[in-house]
């Protein structure tokens, strides 16, 4: 039997790992240092979102609350922008920062900005295969079938590609939230910069997803090749 998890390769995943924490620590972190400082307007994420849909003419997308941390995302399908309590109901920087990055997604997608437009288009197929690819290049391996092995690659690599066209995604996202906080005048120069942090720590984590995604698909592409 090959033993895969003892394979040298194992350590191609070390450093996205290690990397990957933290980036989930310095997000938590400059989230919540952030979110005990309230802006000089006192206006709530909510307003926020609201504001920037209805000054860019989207009307039918709707703003809620729902429970958790860091829960935050739109909907496309039910045309919802969702906000975790803390975001939707509070007025600190942080609450601003994401509540504006996800207005973002939502005029991305009133706009037809590309990126988004594949993202969602692939994004029922990968969250299907996503499952599939390494049980399958796993049965290749233990039943010596090379077909199943480079099916299994080839499906991991979709997922790859849907790390990959994320991050112009949530790049743009953050930008655009920026660009709303700044012209709307929703927040001063240096709150600005305060909400700039908390979005960059925020991409940093989609960046180790992709980096992981990669680093494992380059591990099975080396364990394939070292059966032949």
């Amino acid at each position: 039997m090959y033993h895969y998890y003892f394979d040298w390769t194992f350590y191609l995943l070390i450093p996205p790992f290690i990397f990957a924490l933290w980036a989930q620590w310095k997000t938590r972190v400059t989230f919540q240092k952030f979110a005990s400082v309230r802006t000089s307007r006192n206006i709530t994420g909510a307003e926020v979102a609201r504001g920037i849909l209805s000054g860019y003419g989207v009307s039918n997308v709707a703003v809620e609350s729902i429970p958790g941390e860091l829960t935050d995302h739109y909907d496309p399908i039910h045309k919802a922008l969702r906000l975790s309590k803390v975001v939707y109901e509070s007025s600190t920087i942080s609450a601003l920062g994401v509540a504006a990055h996800e207005a973002g997604h939502a005029i991305q997608h009133a706009k037809g900005y590309n990126p988004i437009k594949v993202r969602s288009a692939i994004m029922p197929i990968v969250s299907v295969t996503s499952y599939m690819a390494i049980p399958l290049f796993f049965i290749g391996l233990l039943m010596s079938m090379p077909i199943l092995i480079r099916l299994g690659i080839f499906l991991f690599s979709g997922v790859v590609a849907f790390h990959f066209v994320t991050l112009p995604v949530e790049f743009n996202a953050s930008k655009r939230a920026l660009a709303f906080l700044q012209n709307g005048s929703y927040l001063t120069p240096e709150e600005l910069k305060g909400a700039k942090k908390v979005l960059d720590a925020a991409a940093m984590t989609y960046v180790a997803a992709a980096l992981m995604a990669l680093m494992n698909l380059l591990r099975l592409i080396l364990v394939s090749r070292s059966r032949d």
